[in-house]
């Protein structure tokens, strides 16, 4: 099938900047250029005129969690509540509208503490009142830490004497159980709750795509596969589900074990889905106060500097498994201190072999990267992936945890801009939904909720953040050839836009509005 584009913007990101036409043939770009040589060439194409909107290379999501994506849409959603009260009445409608019987668990999600009347998590006590014949979890907006009430915590067997995990805690007062868990600790327990029945969550698989195809992405990231995920993609890959390309980052400890069970998908798709890489956590989050810091949190009269996940020598370890397997790391890396972790664990695997920036190693979230840090980044060749829209979405939490200066230096894009360092961005789905062009705004602007500009001098122009999001974001998952930009020979990946992200003014970058989503050729989405 050939399918010839005119009549609009055709923005290649490539050095020619932009074409009048763009010729597909079976789901490939054949040709772009001039519409009358196209169209002189491919007669018995079906032309598509663009009416005057705008045709992009798809947006590629450089980090995220598409099962969790998946997850999220059979959870209450908790992202808009105020106070305890309202996320008593949120989870009590859940389990009514949904008809949930007594003994399954129930999961809420989105719940952020510090939007909260409250200013703290929730406890046990809080969910109890809810429901004490339904095991409750809770999991905070990042992602990083949650809550159980006290049926749930009967069931996973944590007792007031239950040891906190290496790099997490369990929260207790006066020597009992307050419900809540962080970092290792939420995580290790997390994964020990149920899934939900296959049939629905293939189902919600299937929304999840549709999800991220309204942004405008073609390409998704499983950003942590555990065992417990295979068992799913074996069910999306039998039935054939998958319209996306999703690409998985196992856990170093199950590396070797979820590629076998995936042979055919080690570094290659099959059936849109490819194992990319692995991946480590070295940290927390900055908003939860548990991502690493070189210097304390403002205020932290103990000089409390959150803590590291991972000891050097486990860092060391999985770098060489991922070095042995061929497999690209990936690290959550969101203080400055656990980014240096990350750097001096990196080079010293460079002085063992001189190839492994042939890896292209990527830390995820760099949220408190420095500037001082920034010249190491480029000599190893790791690409920073900035969770950029933190600006927006906690900036004003980041200046009440660091002070102004340092918020200021969140997600320093234009310091490695300056420096010649490729850097993507991502939205860490489905901690927010994945809103490529509200990104772009957040890199462009850098404006927190409370309206404060923040780090006015890490501001990038349009066209770098589109990069970001297309070009660079190829190139971190070795797919420059294939995917990122428009020129013959690459996938017909495409998004196409009701305005022009080059020439709207840049507070407007964000109202901006994805018509259709094109994957291979096929069309995977219209607004």
């Amino acid at each position: 099938m050939k399918m010839l584009y005119y009549g609009g913007t055709i923005h290649t990101m490539e050095e020619n900047g932009q074409a009048e036409a763009l010729l597909v043939e079976n789901g490939v770009i054949a040709a772009v250029g001039d519409y009358e040589r196209l169209h002189a060439r491919a007669k018995d194409a079906a032309e598509i005129n663009l009416d005057g909107r705008v045709l992009l290379p798809a947006f590629i999501d450089a980090h995220s969690h598409f099962s969790g994506a998946a997850y999220a849409m059979l959870q209450a959603p908790l992202g808009e509540t105020v106070n305890f009260s309202e996320i008593e009445d949120a989870l009590t409608r859940f389990i009514a509208n949904n008809h949930i019987p007594d003994g399954q668990w129930v999961v809420g999600k989105g719940y952020d503490q510090n939007a909260l009347a409250e200013q703290q998590h929730p406890t046990r006590e809080v969910l109890d009142r809810v429901s004490a014949r339904h095991p409750i979890m809770l999991v905070h907006q990042s992602g990083h830490m949650g809550v159980f009430n006290t049926l749930a915590l009967e069931l996973l067997g944590v007792t007031p004497d239950t040891p906190a995990p290496e790099g997490g805690a369990i929260g207790k007062e006066t020597g009992q159980l307050t419900g809540y868990m962080e970092e290792n600790a939420f995580l290790q327990y997390q994964q020990k709750v149920p899934a939900p029945d296959l049939a629905d969550l293939l189902d919600a698989c299937r929304r999840a795509q549709q999800l991220y195809a309204s942004y405008g992405i073609a390409t998704v990231q499983e950003g942590m596969m555990p065992e417990s995920l295979v068992g799913l993609y074996q069910a999306l890959l039998a039935h054939r589900l998958l319209e996306l390309d999703v690409i998985a980052y196992p856990g170093v400890d199950v590396l070797d074990d979820i590629c076998d069970a995936f042979p055919e998908a080690v570094r290659r798709y099959d059936r849109h889905f490819k194992l990319g890489g692995c991946k480590m956590f070295l940290d927390g989050s900055p908003q939860g106060r548990t991502a690493w810091m070189r210097a304390p949190y403002q205020d932290a009269a103990d000089g409390y500097c959150g803590y590291p996940t991972m000891t050097d020598e486990a860092l060391r370890q999985a770098l060489t498994t991922a070095y042995r397997s061929g497999m690209q790391p990936l690290a959550h890396c969101n203080g400055d201190a656990a980014a240096a972790q990350y750097l001096a664990a990196i080079a010293a695997a460079e002085k063992k072999r001189s190839d492994f920036r042939d890896l292209r190693p990527v830390m995820i979230h760099a949220q408190l990267l420095a500037r001082d840090q920034m010249d190491e980044v480029a000599r190893l060749g790791v690409i920073p992936s900035f969770f950029i829209a933190h600006i927006h979405q906690w900036g004003d939490v980041h200046i009440r945890n660091f002070g102004m200066e340092r918020a200021s230096r969140i997600s320093a894009a234009g310091s490695a801009l300056a420096r010649g360092i490729p850097f993507t961005f991502h939205q860490d789905t489905p901690v927010l939904p994945p809103d490529m062009l509200h990104t772009i705004w957040c890199a462009v602007q850098r404006e927190t909720k409370d309206g404060v500009t923040l780090g006015a001098d890490e501001r990038i122009p349009v066209k770098d953040a589109l990069r970001a999001v297309t070009v660079n974001a190829a190139r971190q998952y070795f797919e420059e050839a294939r995917k990122g930009s428009l020129r013959p020979g690459k996938t017909a990946d495409l998004v196409l836009l009701d305005a022009d992200p080059l020439t709207v003014s840049a507070d407007k970058l964000r109202d901006i509005r994805v018509l259709e989503t094109v994957k291979a050729g096929e069309t995977v989405f219209r607004a």
